[in-house]
């Protein structure tokens, strides 16, 4: 976890190429997500694999005492069906990924999906994401907490809705920072974010904030451009150092 004054980058990636900028580039977790697919779309199996032998391979490479980012990867826009979203979460896990992503998206049988996730969560970093456009209920936070889920991000299910600042505020968004760290959860804020948005979103304190539109040539659908990467994490220590400051 980073401290609450300086939130790390996490850089959603496409393909392999992706993850090698991002990694080369400073990212602190890198996201292996596929933005064609949907709000949270996956790799396949295959692609997952690889990624993960190439991460190895580049971490035992690694002098001691190095800097290394984590490696993260979404499970897909799943329906809330417990066995369905659990499958999808354990494919997933079941590649090696350390840091799994689960979307919880707006159903009455949210409660039930958290706790069939419960024995992944006992194995591996399980991380829940809640979606700013369909009025999220920070009474789950507790859930996921009991499950022994790692921590919790908001994001934006409908890219075309706006970015996540046009649905929650900043009091509603420390809000949920607040809340979360009560339950032990690590937090991240992440649905269509610009540079612009790092000023207001550092200041309530998230452990990191997510990118994938404002890194890439052609919106997030596009390429992965490493000047991009190298000014969002140039603006994260600005606005770091003048919090502490």
């Amino acid at each position: 976890m980073t401290g609450a004054s300086s939130p790390g980058l996490l850089a959603s990636v496409a393909d392999l190429r992706e993850m090698e900028l991002a990694r080369a580039g400073g990212a602190d977790i890198v996201d292996l997500k596929q933005p064609a697919f949907g709000a949270l779309g996956a790799w396949s199996s295959e692609a997952l694999t690889a990624a993960v032998m190439l991460w190895n391979a580049w971490d035992e490479q690694q002098a001691p005492g190095a800097r290394r980012p984590m490696l993260s990867a979404t499970a897909g826009d799943q329906p809330m069906v417990p066995a369905l979203l659990r499958a999808a979460a354990e494919r997933v896990a079941g590649t090696g990924v350390p840091i799994v992503k689960v979307g919880l998206f707006a159903s009455k049988h949210t409660n039930e999906c958290i706790e069939a996730l419960a024995p992944l969560a006992g194995r591996c970093w399980v991380i829940g994401v809640l979606f700013a456009d369909q009025e999220p209920d920070f009474g789950t936070l507790a859930a996921l907490s009991r499950a022994g889920f790692t921590g919790v991000m908001i994001d934006t299910a409908d890219k075309a809705s706006g970015r996540l600042t046009d649905h929650l505020d900043a009091l509603t968004l420390g809000q949920f920072i607040a809340e979360a760290r009560r339950h032990g959860l690590m937090t991240g804020l992440a649905g269509s974010l610009i540079a612009e948005d790092i000023g207001v979103l550092t200041a309530v304190g998230p452990d990191y904030l997510g990118f994938r539109g404002a890194l890439c040539e052609g919106g997030r659908t596009g390429r992965l451009d490493p000047a991009r990467l190298a000014d969002l994490r140039a603006r994260l220590k600005a606005h770091s150092g003048t919090a502490r400051g």
